[in-house]
């Protein structure tokens, strides 16, 4: 095969992967009107059209698809084959992106990359915080962190944190006006800092639980954030009560900056996933990742 042709179908089967010119033109470190004078050159050699244009989307056509269901494969084959040759070097090498939530991110990711990265600096890694249930093979990412019970089933899984607690707090000068709240019940009287979640669609619930009796509390407040940070600086302010990860509450419970309440309905679940296609295990660098960030504790 002509290299040229080469070059046009790789460059089609990325813009037909990413819906969109400008991200294939980004990813390829070429212009956007360079791009689109090549798939116009493709298209023109096979004498079919193979995306279809609008202004807000492209598509593939008909023809497209077929032929983005031929060559996507064997260049999804190329890419892993050159990944393989990583093996072949003394040290792991290469760059790995992952999707993340902003606490697993913290909380897990963070702790073993300082352990990690000293020791291998041919690795680079890319971290995107989102909270949606990305599609990793579609956006590019070599893995994902999630919970357990949210992981795909055709995807591999490793255990990479401990089971998580959650906790109601609120600070000494809210409770002094308001009273303690004594079962979930009560919550609806309180101003609650509200988490807006993609994954949900909406207000993520607090699901709480005591001796089998589960409750799912829709709080109202002033205040809905879609980051942590925000949500812990507001609670500390006395601005509402917040629904937390434990381990970003217990040392300020532990100060006095915090107070825990409904402690016997906060209870535990499986904790935080690395989960990957099959086809990626052959990379070297994602093997080491994977290593150090595999959890090693007890479970529930």
């Amino acid at each position: 095969m002509a290299r040229e042709v080469f070059d046009d179908l790789a460059a089609f089967a990325l813009v037909a992967r990413e819906r969109s010119f400008t991200k294939a033109a980004a990813k390829l470190g070429m212009s956007q009107s360079a791009l689109s004078q090549t798939i116009r050159h493709l298209e023109k050699r096979l004498g079919l059209p193979l995306l279809t244009r609008t202004t807000r989307s492209v598509a593939p056509t008909e023809a497209g698809e077929k032929l983005l269901g031929t060559v996507a494969p064997r260049f999804e084959e190329i890419e892993a084959a050159l990944a393989s040759l990583n093996a072949l070097r003394a040290r792991p090498a290469g760059r790995i992106r992952i999707t993340a939530g902003e606490h697993p991110a913290l909380s897990v990711l963070q702790p073993a990359l300082a352990k990690l990265l000293p020791s291998h600096p041919d690795i680079q890694v890319e971290i995107i915080i989102d909270y949606g249930l990305t599609d990793i093979v579609a956006e590019g990412f070599d893995a994902g962190v999630r919970l357990g019970e949210q992981v795909a089933k055709d995807m591999i899984a490793v255990r990479i944190g401990p089971d998580i607690r959650m906790a109601v707090v609120g600070s000494p000068g809210y409770f002094n006006k308001h009273p303690l709240p004594k079962t979930p019940q009560d919550l609806p009287a309180h101003n609650c800092i509200n988490t807006r979640l993609p994954t949900y669609g909406g207000k993520f619930p607090w699901d709480l639980e005591r001796k089998g009796r589960e409750v799912n509390v829709r709080v109202e407040g002033q205040l809905t954030f879609n980051n942590s940070a925000m949500r812990l600086a507001s609670v500390l302010d006395g601005l509402g009560l917040a629904y937390m990860p434990e381990d970003q509450a217990l040392e300020y419970i532990s100060n006095g900056r915090l107070i825990r309440v409904l402690e016997d309905w906060c209870p535990s679940f499986p904790g935080y996933h690395l989960y990957y296609p099959s086809r990626r295990h052959s990379s070297p660098a994602l093997g080491v990742l994977v290593d150090a960030l595999r959890f090693r504790g007890k479970t529930m």
